[in-house]
């Protein structure tokens, strides 16, 4: 697994090249602004409960939460009972599904 100091070089890497295509008019500004809201993005880990709690209040089962993230259905179980916590994209996901709803990523 990658260090945090790794992970933040390679987002700041990514960043300047997608300045340099937004220069070149390869990305528009609305990309580019998307590109800036991602890099800012910080996601805080989220409690066993908390997982559950939110996807109760969405009244949607485990296997449909595992189904809108990619993930296992047994991956969403060791969450709501803390034995695995989410990390990388299915963390940012649970974060976005929980301040915009399930719709923004449907």
């Amino acid at each position: 697994m990658a260090s945090k100091k790794a992970n933040n070089r390679l987002i700041e890497e990514l960043h300047e090249t997608a300045e340099g295509l937004h220069s070149l008019g390869l990305i528009t500004k609305k990309r580019m602004l998307e590109y800036e809201y991602l890099r800012n993005l910080t996601v805080q880990p989220m409690p066993a409960a908390k997982i559950k709690l939110l996807r109760e209040r969405m009244r949607i089962s485990q296997a449909v939460l595992a189904a809108v993230l990619n993930t296992s259905v047994s991956t969403v179980q060791k969450w709501e009972v803390g034995d695995k916590k989410p990390s990388g994209p299915s963390l940012k996901l649970l974060s976005l599904i929980e301040r915009k709803g399930l719709n923004a990523i449907l």
